[in-house]
């Protein structure tokens, strides 16, 4: 009589009972075995091996950027822009700015606004002046500026490695002296055209080809001058004019300190230690008081061009005087 044969499903029971039960899970254990010497699964050897490979690593990557920076700046001049004119962002037509600014809580506004003739009133406009005029005045403020200072002219530019003088103490009546005219409730207005390296002015120097939607009242002086003083043609004209037919009669009388212009032997700016931007002051005589006048000033040379859009090579502000 054979045997029986035993049932698979019993062996395989019995194995099942004889293995062992994996130990459970323990996070702190894990993060420290203080009986293996562990921290996290490695112990000191491990972690100093891992330690030193991140230092060499990051080590010769910091090493390989100073490399490529120190190459890098190699090429660069520290006074002669990499891109210039056509080439550069800024491109070649400069805009125009004026001084005093509205009060940095208001920094959007073109606004120059104030009441009476009491120094209280006009107090944040006229030390708004000091304050933008202070390097013109003192050339210690400038780096570089004092012994390269030169009394340019129309026929004497600046040598080499020299720049022109800004005598802005004698265009009465715009003066910290005659609090800039503020009190009188006839302000002075300053005006810079901005800095682009290179940039060569195109100069209208002949009344015979003025554009025709320059103001009369510049074509006259340009006439007069090619007359009298030909010399200073080559200038970068300036007007300043109301904006629409009622802020041109609420005005009045324009002047303009120290010529109607910046003299043309302050171009081309190439970023000379000392070097300061010429300045017109626009002096408006007796505006109408108690009304918003929207004033918007010109630049003029043929490589000037005016957008009043985008307010490419001209500048908008408005005066209120109460």
């Amino acid at each position: 009589m054979s045997k029986p044969v035993p049932m698979p499903h019993s062996e395989t029971y019995d194995d099942m009972q004889n293995l062992r039960k994996p130990e459970p899970f323990h996070f702190g254990k894990f993060l420290y075995n203080s009986e293996k010497g562990t921290v996290m699964g490695r112990d000191r050897a491990s972690w100093a091996k891992i330690g030193i490979f991140y230092i060499i690593f990051y080590g010769v990557l910091a090493a390989l950027v100073a490399i490529c920076m120190w190459a890098f700046f190699l090429t660069l001049d520290p006074r002669i822009p990499k891109w210039k004119l056509e080439s550069s962002i800024i491109g070649t037509n400069p805009g125009l700015g004026f001084r005093p600014l509205p009060p940095v809580d208001n920094v959007e506004s073109t606004l120059i606004w104030y009441k009476g003739t009491l120094p209280e009133n006009y107090k944040h406009w006229t030390d708004s002046l000091d304050e933008f005029l202070a390097v013109y005045k003192v050339p210690g403020l400038t780096p570089g500026r004092g012994q390269n200072i030169y009394n340019c002219d129309y026929n004497q530019p600046p040598p080499r490695g020299q720049v022109c003088d800004v005598d802005i103490k004698t265009w009465a009546p715009c003066t910290k002296e005659n609090n800039y005219s503020y009190h009188k409730s006839s302000p002075c207005i300053f005006l810079k055209l901005n800095k682009i390296y290179d940039w060569r002015p195109e100069f209208y120097n002949s009344s015979q080809n003025l554009p025709k939607e320059m103001p009369s009242t510049l074509k006259t002086y340009i006439s007069e001058l090619e007359k009298t003083d030909p010399i200073k043609l080559n200038t970068i004209w300036v007007s300043c004019e109301g904006e629409n037919p009622a802020d041109q009669e609420n005005i009045g009388v324009v002047k303009y300190y120290p010529i109607r212009g910046f003299p043309g032997y302050f171009y081309p700016y190439q970023n000379s230690e000392g070097y300061l931007s010429p300045l017109v002051a626009v002096h408006f005589e007796r505006p109408k008081s108690g009304i918003i006048i929207n004033v918007e000033c010109k630049a003029w040379a043929r490589n000037i061009k005016h957008d009043r859009k985008d307010r490419i090579g001209s500048v908008h502000y408005e005066l209120l005087i109460d």
